[in-house]
């Protein structure tokens, strides 16, 4: 028997097309000649559409991926000596292979526990509360991530007494936002981010149904100063920034990018609703995280269904703006199948 067509639909939000309102703004930027290296009129546009977002006066510059503007930001808080705390369980701290150490000519990443990726406040005043001493890498920054690596939305209330406990310490603040539009769509408001004291915003506009683009946001303008020379010298000033800017502007201007989140988050919902297999954290956007053996796993696979295992061993399946209910639908039948 012929073994069915693999569907990558839930394998991650990667991997869905790029939403209609982001290729027509790029195909209108695809014209005459404009200034190069994030002059032109396409990426001012977009940068002004991110500062109404957050409702905060920021620099805001354009880069390929994630990773690029994790490391970025965080080279950019972090002196070499020093360390990052982040959840143990953080994209930069566990799936950007070494990069921001990398970007950041040594910098080092302490991985803090608390459930669903979200830190335990416990143990960020654990790891403060440690003396600097000559042999260790003593914290530099805080790194938080809204959504969560496992799609938990912290609360404004949440992610502020983490910040202060930092700012505190004197700590600079990061915030990996790779699905900040999904915990937008959850309840999270973007217009918190500068009063809490984030110095540091990466905005995903990959998974949020972007072609390949994110937002470095800086929102402490001290950390602006030569900001293109490091964004040079890390391969990230793009020369035809307007097409990473102009997506953006696609998505934002009347307000696809949020509409496309609540539908993943719907989708997720719909997803967790008629899942067989128990949920091993709370699904709050558009990722749904089963316990499922191996064996199962691999039977799945074999009906055609592609899906990853996540870092807590969870079997991950991620909604995009592109999921139908009746993809939903679908997977669920087979779920139900190969229980």
């Amino acid at each position: 028997m012929a073994r069915p067509k693999l569907r990558h639909d839930f394998m991650s939000d990667n991997t869905a097309p790029a939403a209609p309102e982001a290729m027509q703004a790029l195909l209108a930027a695809n014209t005459g000649f404009v200034p190069s290296y994030g002059e032109d009129p396409f990426t001012a546009k977009a940068a002004d559409l991110i500062r109404q977002l957050l409702d905060a006066d920021a620099e805001v510059r354009f880069v390929a991926s994630g990773t690029a503007a994790n490391a970025i930001a965080l080279a950019a808080l972090c002196r070499p000596f020093e360390s990052v705390l982040a959840h143990e369980h953080a994209h930069a701290a566990t799936d950007e292979t070494g990069a921001p150490g990398f970007f950041g000519h040594g910098l080092g990443m302490i991985g803090l526990a608390g459930a669903h990726g979200r830190i335990e406040p416990a143990a960020l005043a654990a790891a403060l509360a440690r003396p600097d001493h000559g042999h260790v890498q003593s914290p530099g920054a805080l790194s938080l991530t809204n959504a969560t690596e496992y799609g938990a939305v912290y609360s404004g209330k949440a992610l502020g007494e983490l910040i202060a406990a930092a700012k505190a310490k004197g700590l600079g603040v990061h915030l990996d936002g790779a699905r900040v539009f999904n915990a937008a769509a959850a309840g999270f408001d973007p217009v918190a981010i500068r009063p809490l004291g984030v110095d540091i915003l990466a905005i995903g506009g990959t998974k949020a149904g972007m072609p390949p683009t994110e937002a470095l946001v800086i929102l402490d303008r001290k950390l602006a100063h030569r900001l293109d020379a490091r964004l040079k010298q890390s391969g990230q000033l793009l020369s035809k920034s307007r097409f990473y800017a102009a997506p953006f502007i696609g998505m934002l201007e009347d307000g696809a990018v949020l509409r496309h989140a609540a539908h993943a988050n719907a989708m997720a919902a719909r997803l967790a609703e008629g899942m067989p297999f128990k949920l091993n954290h709370p699904v709050e956007s558009n990722g749904v995280f089963v316990e499922m053996d191996e064996a199962t796993r691999l039977r799945l696979d074999a009906a055609g269904w592609v899906s990853s295992r996540f870092l807590d061993g969870s079997v991950r399946f991620m909604c995009s703006w592109a999921t139908t209910p009746e993809a939903v639908d679908e997977l669920a039948q087979a779920l139900t199948s190969v229980r």
